[in-house]
């Protein structure tokens, strides 16, 4: 199954899985992300100083690997209402500059809230272009059960 978050919620069962496109770590991902939040561990912006580390260059922010994962999985806006949880996350290998990375991921329960939403639980995988898992998760997202038209998404968001 190629995008399981495209179903209605009550097509859904638990051991579909799925696969995303991929996507390319850059210099320019580590810099952005280290200005986003503050994070110059130099780790990962000190070229010199990563050299002589443990990891001998330069490695990805962890949480930058699971945000761009989370950007990765095709969530459907008429469906998916909000992630409701990312737990137990586990780094397992470091992404460096110029790793691709995906996500590989698997349904592992549905269950409804109300008559109109379900919480779907799944386990994300993300993985380099080399098979190295890099993070495993689980993730929790609350979905539509009947989606939204895309006419009415406008009517949900709140003015600022």
């Amino acid at each position: 199954m190629s995008n399981p978050f495209g179903l209605d919620f009550d097509e859904l069962e638990g051991g579909e899985r799925f696969v995303t496109r991929g996507r390319t770590i850059t210099e320019s991902d580590l810099v952005s992300f280290a200005t986003l939040t503050g994070d110059f561990h130099p780790q990962h912006t000190d070229a010199d100083w990563a050299a002589s580390s443990r990891f001998g260059e330069r490695i990805a922010h962890g949480m930058m690997v699971m945000s761009y994962a989370i950007g990765l999985v095709p969530l459907d806006p008429e469906r998916v209402v909000a992630l409701r949880r990312v737990a137990d996350v586990v780094f397992k290998h470091p992404v460096y500059i110029g790793d691709t990375i995906h996500v590989e991921g698997r349904i592992e329960s549905v269950t409804q809230v109300d008559d109109d939403h379900g919480l779907i639980e799944s386990m994300w995988k993300v993985v380099t272009q080399r098979e190295r898992t890099a993070l495993r998760a689980r993730v929790e997202i609350l979905s539509r059960r009947v989606p939204v038209p895309a006419s009415e998404l406008s009517e949900l968001v709140m003015p600022l």
